[in-house]
């Protein structure tokens, strides 16, 4: 099976400025946030909407770089100057040449400023998912494989991502840096976010539709037989990883988790998602082990993942992306048309959202 991780913004064509055929989602005017002309940085709503904006702007980068839209003729630069950011560079993949993501700078003119500001990020850096278009198709999927076999780590784009991390944050601090990402972006934006929390910089987070790999048991409708299957899946995973010692062996002193918990990033899924809709089960199925009495054991299985634990036994160490000690869970209950729009990124910005929330606070 392949697995397509990304925006797919291949929609109906329609003429866009200047006659040029182009994708009604492409085209903010037609179907961006335009309800938020003034942004209130306090509400969540608007964060998440500016936040997803940010995301298609790097999509729309890209295919107006593939289809060679220059000048009026492109349609990017909408997504983020409606919200008053400026792109500051784009990040280009030494591989393909293509854009995966953009460094933007808020720039508010004096005579907009108001309270909420405070609330407002200095920069942003925006990852896109994959792009179905014969210029990126093929390294994107190369890079979707690299997330399956918890590789994503060691490719050069996220090389070139950390590194552009690293260089802001350490210019501006990390107060004032929000990462973003979409699908495969999200798992980017997410590996970032790992990777400064372990230092102890923790970054604000918007991360949309991000891959949980793992068997679908979220879409199970019965109750009963989902929490079994997950309280099964649980003691495997503990009993693999305390038998491969990878865990709590005499040689760690400290939870791997605790030191990342403080780090709490805003995590969207949608239930009609299936690549992304694991995320519900498995945070809140640390509760439940809690409830029933065995809550070391979901501490421990939390962790690790079965497809981590055997590469372990390979010899091929490998920490799972997806698996992360807190969140704030932000699930779109609002009912979807198909899977194309549950894992689209236009869905973030729609103000007429069924939204749950709920955090999630590893201890």
């Amino acid at each position: 099976m392949q697995w397509h991780l990304g925006g797919h913004q291949e929609a109906a064509a329609a003429t866009g400025t200047y006659g040029i055929m182009a994708s009604e989602k492409e085209d903010f005017s037609l179907s961006g946030p335009l309800h938020l002309a003034i942004v209130d940085w306090t509400n969540a709503h608007h964060r998440r909407s500016v936040a997803a904006s940010l995301v298609q702007g790097v999509y729309i980068l890209e295919q107006d770089r593939q289809l060679k839209r220059q000048g009026p003729q492109a349609l990017a630069s909408p997504w983020w100057e409606f919200f008053h950011f400026q792109l500051l560079r784009h990040l280009v993949d030494d591989v393909d040449s293509s854009i995966f993501a953009a460094i933007y700078e808020f720039k508010l003119p004096k005579s907009h400023y108001h309270n909420s500001l405070d609330e407002s990020p200095r920069y942003v850096i925006a990852f896109r998912g994959t792009i179905t278009k014969p210029e990126s198709v093929s390294r994107d999927l190369e890079l979707d494989l690299h997330i399956l076999r918890n590789g994503l780590h060691e490719t050069s784009r996220f090389e070139i991502a950390i590194q552009a991390v690293r260089n802001v944050v350490a210019i501006v601090g990390e107060s004032n840096v929000w990462l973003a990402g979409h699908s495969l972006g999200a798992a980017m934006a997410l590996l970032a976010g790992k990777t400064m929390a372990k230092t102890g910089i923790f970054l604000q987070a918007f991360l949309f539709n991000s891959p949980f790999f793992s068997a679908p048991i979220e879409g199970i409708k019965d109750e009963r037989v989902k929490h079994g299957l997950r309280i099964a899946s649980s003691v495997i995973t503990a009993g693999l990883a305390f038998a491969t010692k990878k865990s709590y062996n005499n040689n760690r002193s400290v939870d791997p988790f605790a030191a990342l918990s403080g780090w709490i990033p805003f995590l969207f899924v949608n239930p009609g998602d299936h690549l992304c809709s694991e995320y519900i089960g498995y945070l809140e199925h640390r509760k439940k082990m809690d409830d029933i009495g065995i809550g070391a054991i979901e501490r421990l299985a939390t962790q690790n993942s079965l497809g981590g634990l055997l590469m372990s036994a390979m010899g091929r160490e490998s920490e799972p992306l997806h698996l992360i000690p807190s969140a704030n869970l932000i699930v779109n209950l609002t009912p979807c048309q198909d899977f194309r729009e549950a894992h689209g990124i236009h869905q973030w910005w729609r103000p007429d959202l069924d939204i749950k929330s709920k955090l999630y606070n590893y201890k």
